[in-house]
């Protein structure tokens, strides 16, 4: 029968003996849905990607038709970061005041108009212009998806769910290497232009799906008073009808709503989720907890840009160069290389995420990057030294780039987006708009002096100044990073506001189930 006759209880004077069943219990399913709308709000990145990896190749042909400086083309790459955090600050009011869905919609529309002014430019000017229509939409994207993804994403699945915008960032990476070969052989004047403008269909079809495929986020939803709608999404987004009933007491108590209140449209109490109340509590009057989110998430953001990874998407074709590839056919081919890695590590975060936890895959991703990024300083500045172009040294700093971007791939780049899990429901879209402000700037820095940078100090001291930042976020990341794996959303803010967590759930499963 599967069971043992352990229990006993009175009944009319006789005992009765309870079955308690040995049979392990059943592991609800995960939901596809919610994978569903995680894939479709992440294609959103795949914007932000395309632009990184076509930009890479088509600043080579761009430099050579305007006739530009290195430092123009240093800016022209780089800006774009400055002109996505615009877009970052703006976009947590504006998810707050309109939606997620829409919000998505009009980073799409952003970037629709970029790619055209971008694409038709007959001048350096104009050509910036588009820069900044198109980082603009780019900032609103960056932030959206990561919000959207964990706010419908169901425990069980919430981190692997929330690396979907890296993974698509990725692709879009990839998009644009690979665009940059096709049109490569075009003319001069035309080929960086379809690099450039042909970014207008991804546009088009992200707002085609959230318009026509996506629900609304069920968080957003409370917040507005939406409680019918709040509760059908989440049965279509939850592992089971349970925890989508549990899903909507926490959002409802986060709010401010009665939990036993079931009507479909209610008057929510009035907080300050909106303008300058949420600024003064994460930046004025923060409590401990919400001081040591802040903390973690802008530090999440900072070291994902400092430690160079732009530099090596953005520039990789001139790293090629100086490690001694020479053909330009060679280095397109070898970039195309970078972007396939990407794409294929993020994968790894996508499985571990929520089966090892957060902390141990960035620990493991930065210090490999670490290792990276020092061998290939050693192996540029030993080849510019030395002027010797063996093929042992090409291969070797060819290796050290995809492993670096190999080891960022599989936990910290996916970090900056799934760090949207830790802060609180009524801080979440401002407080990620932190955060890629943060990541933004700092990428616009990286981005717009790495030329100048590899000038100064040569290109191997250039990567060995980035091992050292790397280095630093290993110790901070060890210091202040908490396990946040198998939380809700509601829960994991009680991680934080001080540094005595418990590094994995697993010690609190046993717990709960000795308790039970």
């Amino acid at each position: 029968m599967g069971g043992r006759q352990d229990d006993v209880t009175a009944t009319s004077g006789l005992q009765i003996p309870l079955i308690r069943s040995l049979d392990p219990p059943i592991k609800p399913s995960r939901n596809r849905f919610s994978s569903l709308c995680a894939i479709m709000a992440s294609m959103s990145s795949v914007l932000l990607g395309y632009d990184i990896g076509v930009m890479s190749g088509a600043a080579i042909y761009i430099q050579q038709d305007f006739e530009i400086s290195d430092v123009q083309v240093e800016i022209l790459v780089g800006i774009i970061n400055l002109y996505a955090t615009i877009g970052a600050a703006a976009a947590g009011r504006t998810s707050d005041w309109i939606g997620r869905r829409y919000t998505m919609v009009l980073s799409a529309g952003f970037f629709f108009v970029g790619a055209i002014l971008m694409g038709f430019a007959p001048n350096y000017p104009l050509l910036m212009s588009g820069r900044f229509v198109a980082g603009i939409g780019i900032g609103y994207a960056s932030l959206i998806a990561s919000v959207y993804t964990a706010e419908v994403s169901p425990a069980s699945s919430r981190g692997s769910l929330s690396s979907f915008p890296e993974f698509f960032l990725n692709v879009g990476i990839l998009l644009g290497y690979v665009s940059n070969y096709a049109f490569s052989k075009f003319p001069l004047q035309l080929g960086w232009r379809f690099m450039l403008g042909i970014g207008l269909f991804p546009s088009l079809f992200l707002a085609a799906i959230v318009i026509f495929v996506m629900p609304e986020s069920p968080r957003w939803l409370v917040m507005q008073g939406r409680l019918g709608e709040a509760k059908q999404v989440l049965n279509t987004t939850s592992d089971s009808i349970g925890e989508s009933l549990q899903r909507l007491a926490d959002i409802k108590k986060v709010v401010g709503i009665p939990v036993s209140c079931d009507d479909d449209v209610v008057q929510v109490p009035k907080q300050s989720t909106h303008g300058g109340g949420v600024w003064k509590e994460l930046f004025l009057h923060p409590t401990p907890a919400v001081r040591h989110v802040l903390i973690t998430a802008v530090g999440v953001h900072f070291f994902l840009e400092a430690t160079g990874m732009n530099a090596v998407v953005l520039y990789s074709p001139r790293i090629f160069e100086k490690a001694g590839i020479s053909s330009s056919d060679h280095k397109l081919l070898a970039t195309v290389a970078v972007g396939l890695t990407k794409t294929v590590f993020i994968l790894v975060a996508t499985v571990l995420f929520d089966r090892v936890g957060r902390r141990p895959l960035i620990l493991t991703s930065v210090g490999g990057m670490i290792i990276s990024l020092v061998t290939l300083g050693v192996g540029l500045t030993i080849i510019e030294r030395s002027h010797e172009e063996g093929t042992w040294l090409v291969g070797l700093c060819v290796g050290m780039v995809l492993a670096d971007v190999a080891f960022f791939s599989m936990g910290m780049g996916p970090m900056g987006f799934v760090s949207s899990e830790i802060f609180p429901l009524r801080l979440r879209a401002q407080g990620v708009s932190v955060g890629m402000v943060v990541n933004n700037a700092v990428g616009s820095v990286v981005s717009m002096t790495f030329l100048s940078l590899y000038h100064a100090i040569s290109i191997g001291g250039a990567f060995l100044l980035y091992a050292g930042v790397a280095t630093v976020g290993w110790v901070f990341f060890y210091v202040v990073f908490p396990e946040t794996r198998g939380r809700n959303l509601e829960e994991v803010e009680g991680l934080f506001g001080n540094l005595m967590w418990k590094f994995s759930t697993k010690k609190d499963d046993n717990t709960d189930v000795e308790n039970s």
